[in-house]
This record gives structure tokens, sequence and C-alpha cells, in this order.
């Protein structure tokens, strides 16, 4: 499986790559830790490197689902380009795993369809407005992903 949404053309500039691995470690050690990120609930979502094959950790706010299962967003703040946790889980989605609430835990991940991204689009932006602006910041669709606790 690979996830399908196409990146932008334009978009929010993000900090350089050394930049942004040194916040995701100082954020994964918060989650770890049991705090918020910017006054969010995030979890940890692990993934295996798309190219690299190296183990990547991601802190990514959610949403919970009534069902359990949890949405994250794959904004990266409204940059053109998805964030490379996109991509990897697309690469290598039976390799994923999350740790929230000091749990690690593996996951099945789906990326939203038409109609199901609509309906929770809108409940997640209602939720977090933030998401919204992020949305006019860049010329693509934010994809959101469904991560469902694997069954043993």
């Amino acid at each position: 499986m690979s996830f399908t949404t196409p990146n932008g053309t334009y978009g929010v500039q993000l900090p350089s790559a050394e930049q942004m691995r040194a916040l995701n470690e100082r954020n994964a050690a918060a989650l770890r830790e049991g705090r918020t990120i910017m006054g969010m609930r995030a979890l940890l979502l692990i993934t295996t490197g798309k190219r690299s094959g190296l183990r990547r950790e991601n802190p990514v706010a959610y949403f919970l689902v009534p069902d359990g299962s949890w949405l994250v967003i794959a904004s990266a703040a409204g940059a053109a380009k998805h964030p490379d946790w996109y991509f990897n889980l697309g690469a290598h989605p039976d390799e994923a795993v999350v740790v929230l609430d000091g749990e690690e835990f593996a996951v099945d991940a789906e990326e939203l369809p038409g109609e199901e991204w609509e309906r929770h689009w809108r409940q997640i932006t209602a939720a977090s407005p933030g998401f919204a602006q992020y949305e006019t910041l860049a010329d693509r669709v934010i994809p959101v992903i469904r991560l469902s606790r694997r069954a043993d």
C-alpha cells in the first residue's frame, strides 16, 4: 500500500532537516514523559524510513475517533510537501508503531478517502482551527490518516 495524495507546489517554508530532527527529538522526549506538545494531545508515530530503512520517531497531534482509532494529520504546518512520515508510513505500513500514554503498540494505517476525509476534516478544523489555516497556506489536500491498533 502507498498513500496517493500529491504534494503541492507552494506552502510554508519549514525549518531545515537538522532543526526538524532536533525539534522532533525534543517533542518525542516530552511525549515519553507524558507531556503534551503546545497544549495538544499527541502520540509518537514510529515509522521506517522510505529510503533509509531507519526507524523514525515523529510526534504528531491526534484526534480520537469513537471507534477507538486515532486520526493524524499530514499537515507539515502548511508546507507544500507532505511530512516525511506520510511517505514512510505509505511505504512501510506493516511496520508502523505508536507510543501513547506509555504504551507501545503496532497499528494499521489507512488514508481517508473522499467523503470520509471531508467529514472528518470538518470535525478536525472545527475542533482545531489551526489545521484549517494550514490548508490555506498550501495548494494541496492535507491527508488525514486513521491509525488503528493492530490485532495481535
